[in-house]
């Protein structure tokens, strides 16, 4: 995708630039910088609209309703996509789609032109969604940065190839899955927790450099034929790391607890794979998890994982652990709940560190 420019939108009127992108796709930005100002400034039915801007060789812009396009969706967020050219006689075929400029897996070519084109034309110029999220998930999501966020609208212009040659997803994570549950030509086994796994060793060395040294290196004598035991691990969190070896994507925890629990034990579940991903060097993974550890920072586990991002290496979990303890009530909190002392006998350089933040 060719990018298009980018619309900054303060209070009710963008500002910025745009791009002419010849190519039949392309996307464009549309950053707005104050959401709080925007709501204020733009009433139930009121937009905001982009920059214009040309992909296709046709112009376009993005109309954004801070308090939704009408009555029936006056607490949700609104996004349309819009022709601007006049005089279009025959319709164009567009595939389009809205996303948060952090949703990648949203923003691939082939899965925005495996969604339905809308046709625009003159008389038919708009199409978007009026319930594109509301309000108040927004308003407590990740996207919201020092209210801020950014949409990111990608868009295909459908050619005459477009029209007779669809291009399917890609499917090989699924295929992949399939042949680690099939376990068919699976030439390792492992023993993790009492419960047993078998694998591809080629499949292991190609995704991890410990493996590889473990099962094609000098560490290999003896674990040709053998069982390999992994120690201090369980099998459920091994069972994830084989699920990411071979789809690339994060596993789901499995647990029968009450929801309740489950968020309790998700945190526990993700610093240990965590661990896991660090020890078979599998870095993609460890930010994963490090990503999700970020939602669970609270009152009763910052020091745990503060502690593990330390022990890790995680650089951005810890300072959103700081962050956290940075606030007055929270670190009062804690003190009281004597949740520092296990950091001062573990880590005792980490106190130091937090006690440099806290004075800068």
């Amino acid at each position: 995708m060719s990018f298009a420019g980018v619309s900054l939108i303060g209070d009710d009127r963008a500002i910025g630039h745009s791009i002419s992108v010849a190519t039949p796709s392309g996307y464009h930005l549309l950053v707005v910088n104050g959401y709080s100002r925007t709501k204020e400034a733009a009433p139930n039915g009121t937009m905001i609209s982009s920059l214009p801007f040309m992909i296709g060789g046709h112009c376009w812009c993005i109309r954004y309703y801070p308090n939704g396009y009408s009555s029936r969706c006056a607490d949700y967020v609104s996004l349309f996509l819009v022709l601007v050219d006049k005089n279009i006689s025959t319709a164009l075929k567009v595939h389009k789609r809205f996303s948060f400029v952090d949703e990648l897996e949203k923003q691939d070519s082939v899965h925005i032109r495996a969604k339905k084109p809308r046709n625009y034309s003159s008389t038919d110029s708009s199409w978007g969604h009026k319930k594109f999220m509301k309000r108040d998930e927004l308003e407590k999501s990740k996207h919201l940065k020092n209210d801020c966020f950014t949409i990111r609208c990608d868009l295909t212009v459908a050619t005459i190839v477009d029209m007779f040659i669809k291009v399917p997803p890609s499917s090989i994570q699924q295929h992949m899955s399939n042949l680690l549950l099939s376990k068919e030509g699976t030439d390792v086994t492992f023993k993790v927790g009492g419960e047993t796994f078998v694998a591809h060793r080629c499949m292991l060395a190609a995704r991890s450099m410990v493996f590889k040294a473990e099962l094609f290196g000098p560490m290999k004598e003896g674990k040709i034929a053998s069982v390999i035991h992994i120690e201090d691990m369980e099998a459920k969190v091994f069972s994830a790391l084989l699920s990411f070896i071979y789809t690339d994507s994060m596993p789901r925890m499995e647990v029968d607890v009450a929801e309740k629990e489950r968020e309790a034990q998700e945190a526990l579940w993700l610093q240990h794979l965590l661990a896991a991903a660090d020890r078979y060097d599998l870095q993609r993974l460890k930010v994963l998890c490090e990503q999700k550890l970020c939602e669970h920072v609270n009152m009763s586990s910052v020091t745990t994982i503060l502690t593990l991002a330390e022990q890790h290496n995680c650089r951005g979990l810890k300072d959103v652990c700081f962050d956290f303890l940075k606030t007055p009530a929270n670190l009062k909190a804690i003190t009281a709940a004597d949740g520092l002392e296990d950091i001062t006998r573990t880590c005792p350089s980490l106190l130091k560190e937090l006690i440099a933040k806290l004075a800068s």
